[in-house]
């Protein structure tokens, strides 16, 4: 057997067969996958003025991307969505909220909205790009 492997760009039709299979298998054994993506968005008016993304698998849900339009930043904003996001999945038999950020972006951010660091991820080559791994466990 010679098996061949190669990049694609595919990305949409990979990742849904391959979520079709994980299903699949998780289902075979007892565990159920149940992964969704998910978005809110803060609106001022008309106006999108904040966007954060994620989704939930398992028993855990990731935040992915948080992003405030810098005219917005430092209202609250941030942090009025990441407190949207725990109010929503609370009681919803999820064990945790994860996050990374990197260096230049926003560890102390997330310090101050009750996450746990968990560990720190070096990067030697680009100190701002290293990666801080937070979260956040329903009570």
């Amino acid at each position: 057997m010679m098996i061949e492997i190669h990049y694609t760009d595919n990305f949409e039709q990979i990742d849904k067969t391959a979520d079709e299979l994980l299903t699949e298998y998780d289902t075979e054994n007892g565990v159920k996958y149940n992964f969704r993506r998910f978005a809110f968005v803060a609106n001022d008016g008309d106006l999108k003025v904040g966007y954060l993304t994620g989704y939930s698998y398992y028993s855990e849900v990731t935040i992915n991307n948080i992003i405030v339009i810098e005219k917005y930043r430092n209202k609250g904003i941030g942090s009025s969505l990441i407190k949207r996001v725990v109010d929503y999945y609370k009681n919803k038999n999820f064990n945790n909220v994860n996050l990374v950020t990197n260096e230049f972006q926003a560890p102390n951010f997330y310090k101050k909205c009750g996450f746990d660091l968990e560990f720190v991820r070096k990067n030697n080559q680009n100190p701002k790009l290293t990666k801080y791994f937070f979260i956040k466990y329903f009570k």
